[in-house]
């Protein structure tokens, strides 16, 4: 199902399952030297281990945060967005619980770098009420890719560079994402996706990009902690 455009709170999954589809793609395409990188663009594990970030490199940057028990935040930008431009301006934090107003966030809004924010609370995701008139707010183009399996397995695909002739994998796709949101991703779940993606890149003589590698076994650790929500 395609989601609404500005995004509806019943547009996104519940905020576990969207942390694990995330997290399996930080993890699809972890690489070891690129986690100490200041300036980055991909999916990738934030400060500390409650955030996920995701950086398109162009026009869209966004962040899953962790915020204790079943709480979340997702706030982010991408261009399509009209919020941003919409007069007179909208306050994305109308309606929000104090537990959503961080100084980081409002440093952010403050900046012109978030135009969208939602909070997921007591099993539901929430925002604040829209005009009539906003046409969008950028979250289907920003992280519609993760709202079902389905998208999410197309994203994955596409960065490995898999298309329909590439056999087996779709398949190994979706096992990896079943296993991120059934929370039983482990060390050899990773060894054998990779193995599995690299099999398939070599078959079909797809030499970029590169499947990443766990380095180490703490990089496997790092890797298969990332995709759990507690």
């Amino acid at each position: 199902m395609r989601m609404h455009r500005p995004g509806r709170p019943e547009d996104l999954p519940d905020a576990e399952v969207l942390w694990a589809r995330w997290a399996a793609l930080a993890v699809a395409t972890w690489n070891a030297e690129e986690e100490q990188e200041r300036f980055r663009h991909g999916y990738w594990l934030g400060d500390g281990d409650h955030d996920l970030r995701y950086d398109d490199g162009a026009c869209s940057r966004w962040v899953l945060i962790r915020a204790g028990g079943d709480r979340a935040v997702l706030f982010g930008q991408d261009d399509a967005g009209k919020v941003g431009r919409h007069r007179p301006p909208i306050d994305v934090l109308a309606g929000a619980p104090e537990w959503v107003r961080s100084e980081r966030l409002h440093d952010l809004l403050a900046r012109g770098r978030v135009e969208c924010v939602y909070w997921f609370e007591g099993g539901s995701w929430h925002r604040a009420p829209y005009p009539d008139d906003l046409h969008d707010d950028g979250l289907d183009c920003g992280i519609g890719h993760l709202t079902s399996r389905d998208r999410a397995v197309e994203a994955i695909c596409a960065l490995f560079e898999f298309d329909d002739d590439c056999a087996g994998a779709v398949e190994a796709c979706e096992r990896f994402f079943a296993h991120a949101e059934r929370g039983t991703v482990t060390g050899e779940v990773v060894r054998s996706f990779a193995d599995e993606v690299f099999r398939i890149q070599t078959a079909y003589e797809l030499l970029w990009p590169k499947v990443p590698t766990a380095r180490s076994e703490t990089d496997l650790a790092a890797m298969t902690a990332l995709v759990r929500w507690r």
